[in-house]
C-alpha cells in the first residue's frame, strides 16, 4: 500500500487551503497512522510526551494560510498531486546539480543543531527543474551518508506547480534505498495539527524591499531525535532510529542554495534569481546563521565559503552585525552553467 492509499484510508477530515491561486488539500490523519509508522524500525516507536503535550502554536508563520487545524489526536499531511518516483538525488555528486553554500565542517567538532533566517522568494521553473534554499545536517561517509535537509523549495515535479513551499528531505544510506521529500516515505513524524510540511509561503520578498524571512531550526534531543521547529513552532521530528551516523550528531552543516537543471541543460535561478550584492533588499540571504554545539549551546556559525558553480551562481560573506548576525547572500539567474 503506497502513501496516498494510506492517507485516504486513515483520514476523516480534509483541510482545503488556497494560496496565490493554488489549492492544496491536507488529510487529517491519526497521529500514529501517519506514513512514518510504516517504517519497520518505527513500528513500536512512541512519540515523546513533550511533543504530544505541546499545543501552543505560533500563528505568525509565513506559510500559514488560515487558522484551520486538524482535530486533536490527528496531524495534517499534504495530499501530493504529483508523482515523485525517480526524483533527482540531492547530492553534490549527482549530474545536473549546482550549489552555492557556506560550509561548517570539522573532523573534531560535532554539531547538535542549526538554524538561520532564510529569505523567501518566488521563482518560475520548468517541470524537471528545482531550486532550493536550505540547511543540510550530515554525517557519515558518502556511501552511508545520513542527511537531513530543511528550507524552501520550488519543485514542480514534487508539487505539480512552481509555488515556494516549506520542504524537507532525508536519507539514511547515501540516497540509495532510504529517504524522500516530506512524508512521501516513512520517516519524518509530524506533530503539529496545522498544515505545515509542503505548505506554500503566503508572503515572499519583493526585490528592493525589506526581505521576508522564515526561521527553520533543527536540534537533536538527548534521545537522538532531530526536532524541527519553524518560527518557534514545533513541526515534528526525524526519529534517531532512521540514522546510523546522525544519531551521533552532525559532522557537517551547510547553508545555502541548490538547483537542478532541465534535460536541455538549463539551470533554474537560485535564491531570488539575481547575482547577490551588498544590499539585503536586492539579494537572497541567510541571516543569523547559528549552530548548536556538542554542549547544546547556540553559537554563531564559523563557516568556510564553498561555491560549487561560480559561472552562474555566486556567494558573498558579510561582516557580523547585531542586526543580521552571521550572514551571507547568494544566488544567480541560472542558465547554461555546465554540468
Amino acid at each position: 500500500m503506497d502513501t496516498r492509499q494510506m492517507l485516504v484510508m486513515f483520514s476523516y477530515v480534509v483541510l482545503t487551503h488556497m494560496t496565490l491561486g493554488n489549492i492544496d488539500e491536507f488529510d487529517c490523519v491519526d497521529i500514529y497512522k501517519q506514513p512514518a509508522f510504516q517504517h519497520p524500525l518505527l513500528k513500536h516507536h512512541k512519540i515523546p510526551e513533550k511533543f504530544t503535550s505541546n499545543e501552543s502554536f505560533d500563528r505568525k508563520n509565513k506559510y500559514k494560510t488560515n487558522d484551520q487545524s486538524c482535530p486533536k489526536g490527528t496531524v495534517a499531511i499534504l495530499r501530493q498531486r504529483s508523482e515523485t518516483e525517480s526524483l533527482h538525488l540531492d547530492t553534490i555528486y549527482q549530474f545536473g546539480h549546482h550549489f552555492a553554500f557556506m560550509d561548517a565542517s570539522s573532523f573534531e567538532t560535532i554539531y547538535r543543531g542549526a538554524q538561520a533566517d532564510i529569505s523567501i522568494h518566488n521563482l518560475t521553473l520548468q517541470n524537471n527543474q528545482y531550486s532550493k534554499s536550505q540547511i543540510w545536517l550530515e554525517n557519515g561517509p558518502i556511501a552511508e551518508l545520513n542527511s537531513i535537509q530543511v528550507g524552501w523549495a520550488v519543485h514542480p515535479r514534487v508539487y505539480g506547480d512552481s509555488a515556494t513551499r516549506l520542504t524537507i528531505y532525508w536519507t539514511g544510506d547515501g540516497y540509495k534505498k532510504t529517504g524522500c521529500y516530506n512524508t512521501e516515505c516513512p520517516g519524518f513524524i509530524i506533530i503539529t495539527r496545522k498544515p505545515s510540511i509542503g505548505s506554500i509561503f503566503k508572503q515572499s520578498s519583493v526585490y528592493g524591499d525589506k526581505p521576508v524571512t522564515f526561521t527553520p531550526q533543527v536540534v537533536q534531543g538527548f534521545f537522538g531525535n532531530w526536532a524541527l521547529t519553524v518560527d518557534d513552532e514545533i513541526i515534528g521530528y526525524w526519529p534517531g532510529e532512521l540514522f546510523t551516523h546522525l544519531n551521533k550528531g552532525a559532522s557537517r552543516v551547510r547553508f545555502g542554495g541548490n538547483t537542478f537543471m532541465s534535460p536541455d541543460g538549463i539551470s533554474p535561478p537560485m535564491g531570488n534569481g539575481h547575482v547577490p550584492i551588498y544590499d539585503y533588499e536586492r539579494s537572497s540571504s541567510f541571516l543569523h546563521v547559528k549552530l548548536t554545539n556538542d554542549k547544546y549551546q547556540s553559537i554563531e556559525a564559523e563557516t568556510q565559503m564553498g561555491v560549487a558553480d561560480s559561472k552562474c551562481f555566486t556567494l558573498i560573506s558579510r561582516d557580523y552585525t547585531n542586526e543580521t548576525g552571521k550572514s551571507f547572500s547568494f544566488g544567480g539567474p541560472g542558465g547554461r552553467c555546465g554540468v
